[in-house]
């Protein structure tokens, strides 16, 4: 018997990816899909050959990531520039979308910013800067979607997570708030959408190597911590989070709702 292939360790698509056939068509919105986290999952959805709509605040990001998938033959992404702090002008972006595109089986709410900030120099105004950006745009894209769904008979709902909460990180208490709150919004939707076939289910990424972490924190001592916190040896790239949020769209996890699935190599 032939040993099995190595786990990918880059963030490249690989030969050995999943293909699910029900994602093949099917309708999927991302906020903050232009890069990082958010980019790996449209182009994951892209490779599907989903038709992905996506907005996001990086408009030269977002219209370099378009190109190329086009570029590579693949569905060239709907896409929008969009400050989804501004509620109507992201519910407008969904609805636009959607009467281009069709109504959405899937959304998911990818859309944060985990920026530093000191507990005595929290501003109300900064407070709720970052709760417009990493706390209300999950619900108020669930508001504008569901219709939708219930419309196709059921849809699935991903919302990106966090473990920096969990894992008592410091330096940023107002988005460990905020991103805490994104448990407490997947429990307490799951009855009530699940009654029309919508399931809503979290993942939650360790530390994940965007280009922004990249350039940011890895340093020595973040290589440090790496090796001291993780099981596994290899980083966790954002194609690791696209993979469990395709899954989570696609009719494979039909029975699962109300769930976390944490990606994060077994941070301890």
């Amino acid at each position: 018997m032939s040993n099995p292939p190595p786990a990918p360790q880059g963030d490249a698509p690989t030969a050995s990816d999943a293909v699910y056939p029900s994602l093949r068509g099917r309708r999927v919105f991302v906020t903050g899909g232009g890069s990082g986290i958010g980019a790996a999952v449209v182009e994951a959805f892209a490779r599907q050959r989903a038709q992905v709509a996506f907005v996001d605040i990086a408009e030269t990001d977002s219209a370099a990531l378009a190109a190329r998938l086009e570029a590579e033959g693949l569905p060239r992404p709907w896409w929008r520039c969009c400050d989804v702090a501004d509620v109507a002008a992201l519910q407008a972006a969904i609805g636009e979308a959607a009467a281009e595109l069709g109504d959405f089986h899937a959304l998911v709410n990818n859309v944060g910013s985990d920026d530093r900030h000191a507990l005595d120099a929290v501003t109300p105004e900064y407070w709720d800067r970052r709760v417009a950006i990493n706390q209300r745009p999950a619900f108020f894209a669930i508001q504008a979607a569901v219709p939708g769904m219930r419309r196709l008979g059921g849809g699935s709902i991903v919302n990106l997570g966090s473990t920096g909460w969990q894992t008592k990180t410091a330096g940023y208490p107002v988005y460990a708030t905020a991103k805490s709150s994104v448990n407490g919004l997947t429990r307490g939707l799951a009855h009530e959408l699940g009654t029309d076939r919508i399931r809503i289910n979290i993942v939650t990424p360790g530390w994940v190597m965007t280009q922004r972490q990249v350039d940011l924190w890895l340093d020595e001592a973040g290589e440090r911590e790496l090796a001291r916190n993780q099981c596994l040896p290899d980083k966790v790239m954002p194609a690791d989070i696209a993979r469990m949020v395709l899954f989570l769209a696609s009719d494979d996890a039909r029975a699962c709702t109300a769930q976390e699935f944490v990606v994060d190599a077994g941070w301890s």
